[in-house]
């Protein structure tokens, strides 16, 4: 893995996500993006939007997302992939600052995870850090090949969906 400072290193990523564990217990997943924060911002945080790109793997489907945008709302996403089993995910917002950052907390297997993503323009690009800070470093890495499961094919279905969006 990379350190937190071989990841920004002065030089912003171009349509590659990385990947650092700057901790134990920490994933951090960058992106940079083409396109204004306003546009990234809503993409990540407005249900019309959220379910044209955020489908996971391959083949996969995101039937239910339901988001309630402040400090104390809830979040509720459910995908279904090709064979119709559903996987579903809920959390809750702890701190909501459009269009700069959120911060939710998901309860997995019984054990809390927070995650803040924080959204950084420069020039018209954004670049999109989320930092999730798993319960140890067992959960982590029990984690991380999830995370980065759907990730990318994520990240290429946003670059195409904000590309057509401006």
């Amino acid at each position: 893995m990379t350190s937190p400072s071989d990841v920004s290193g002065g030089v912003k990523p171009r349509h590659q996500t990385t990947y650092a564990t700057p901790s134990d217990r920490e994933l951090v997943i960058m992106r940079t993006f083409d396109a204004p924060r306003a546009l990234v911002w809503s993409a990540f945080t407005d249900p019309a939007h959220l379910p044209n790109w955020h489908t996971g793997p391959e083949g996969f489907t995101m039937p239910v997302c339901e988001i309630d945008l402040r400090p104390g709302g809830r979040w509720r996403y459910v995908w279904r992939n090709r064979t119709g089993r559903e996987f579903e995910a809920t959390g809750t917002y702890r701190e909501v600052e459009p269009p700069t950052r959120f911060m939710s907390v998901t309860n997995v297997n019984g054990a809390e995870q927070t995650s803040v993503t924080t959204f950084a323009e420069d020039d018209g690009r954004t670049t999109v850090t989320l930092t999730i800070l798993f319960m140890s470093r067992e959960a982590r890495d029990r984690g991380m090949p999830y995370a980065k499961i759907g990730t990318e094919s994520n990240h290429a279905r946003l670059d195409a969906y904000l590309e057509s969006m401006h």
